[in-house]
């Protein structure tokens, strides 16, 4: 069934009775041409792309839970494209070309508003820093435009200007910039997956993945075995326990990153609004919501519960930024499992094991990524070559030294 608006008005008129599930239930086939683990953003986005971009259909995408259960329901919905190297900045500006056409292409409202985003610096360093950036992303293809102190208070007027230690020196703005639902982005992808052949099979725990002679040839799951002839594994937080089960050892760290989101307010944050001296991250849902966040917990864990004094942490920052919001009450807040690498950059890339393919290492980047990141992990998987957009986020480089360093901290855990 395809959406429309006329659609909506005649289920509306007759109790929505008449609606289909929006995506098959089917048992799991003993041999599938390729598999992916993992039914979150990512691993829909890939076995979408792969039959339409790639005509595959004999697919199955494996979830241990429910689809979308994982990273791509716990996080702050935003989109961008405002990376500064050369192996980043073009793939996440495809990335965001894709999320401009997404829900024509899925036929489905993943609520994409190019509502811009604002980083604020304060510094003369920073604001160097930024200027950089903005060149960069301009010459990349993208837009930014760099903001004196006056520019940010006329489009953000009920920031705290007058905090001496922290004081605002401008932002760089990056108008097409934004946020999407991120719950809809997963149903959108499984949706078309599905309609193209694609097999979703839910509740089915990947315990083994099988190799012969070097080369995958399936894997062990709490529903039986699948015969594949390709895997992919597309986990985020898990990468490093599922890749276990394959005998390897990826350069990650699992940690916890918290979000929060209060209760339903007017309309007040028209922007994504980052502040450079607190990694405070907000904006506002279309439910009212204030929808902030700020560093990871700094500790290895697959709890996604969080800890309190991170909580204060967040906290403290957005009251250093816009003291209005104390007014605010906290609804509730969610932790989701992030995959780290040591430079802050992902995997895109093959494995020694023949015929399985990670993508991992999303750090802080993962939503922003779900386009662009199918695409490429589908073209690897197809062809066995990597995207031209994804072609430094090779898994060895980290033995040969060839890091992007995003971050700017160096390849060391404890400074993500």
């Amino acid at each position: 069934m395809r959406y429309s608006g006329f659609k909506v008005l005649v289920q509306g008129l007759f109790g929505n009775t008449g609606w289909t599930p929006a995506w098959r239930d089917p048992a799991p086939k003993a041999d599938y041409d390729a598999v992916i683990i993992g039914g979150g953003g990512h691993g829909l986005a890939t076995a979408y792309y792969l039959a339409k971009n790639h005509g595959l259909t004999n697919i199955a995408v494996l979830e241990k839970g429910y689809l979308g259960s994982g990273n791509i329901g716990r996080n702050t919905t935003i989109v961008r494209a405002n990376y500064f190297l050369p192996g980043n900045s073009e793939f996440y500006s495809h990335s965001l070309k894709l999320w401009e056409g997404l829900e024509a292409d899925l036929n489905y409202n993943v609520m994409h508003s190019q509502r811009g985003l604002i980083n604020l610096f304060h510094s003369d360093g920073q604001r160097d820093a930024f200027a950089r950036r903005g060149n960069a992303m301009i010459n990349q293809g993208d837009d930014a435009v760099l903001l004196d102190r006056d520019g940010v208070r006329e489009i953000l007027p009920y920031l705290d200007y007058d905090n001496t230690r922290f004081p605002i020196y401008g932002g760089l703005l990056h108008p097409r910039g934004g946020t999407a639902r991120h719950d809809a982005v997963a149903w959108g992808y499984a949706r078309a997956a599905d309609r193209r052949g694609v097999d979703l099979i839910q509740n089915c725990e990947v315990t083994g993945i099988d190799i012969v002679d070097g080369r995958v040839t399936g894997v062990q799951t709490t529903r039986g075995a699948i015969r594949a002839k390709k895997v992919g594994m597309v986990v985020a937080g898990r990468s490093g326990q599922v890749a276990a089960m394959a005998g390897l050892r990826l350069p990650i760290e699992s940690h916890v990153l918290q979000a929060f989101v209060t209760e339903g307010l007017k309309p007040v944050i028209n922007h994504v609004i980052s502040f450079g001296m607190g990694h405070f991250y907000i904006s506002q849902s279309d439910k009212g919501g204030l929808v902030f966040g700020g560093d990871l917990d700094f500790y290895a864990s697959y709890a996604s519960r969080g800890n309190l004094p991170m909580v204060e942490h967040v906290m403290e920052a957005g009251m250093t930024l816009m003291p209005m919001i104390g007014r605010a009450r906290v609804l509730r807040s969610w932790g989701g499992i992030m995959d780290m690498t040591p430079d802050g950059s992902p995997i895109i890339d093959k494995t020694p094991v023949d015929g399985l393919f990670i993508d991992a290492g999303w750090n802080y980047g993962g939503f922003k990524a779900v386009p662009a990141s199918g695409w490429c992990m589908a073209h690897l998987m197809a062809t066995g070559d990597s995207h031209p957009v994804a072609a430094k986020f090779r898994l060895n480089r980290f033995a040969t030294g060839h890091i992007l360093d995003e971050e700017g901290t160096g390849s060391q855990h404890n400074l993500h």
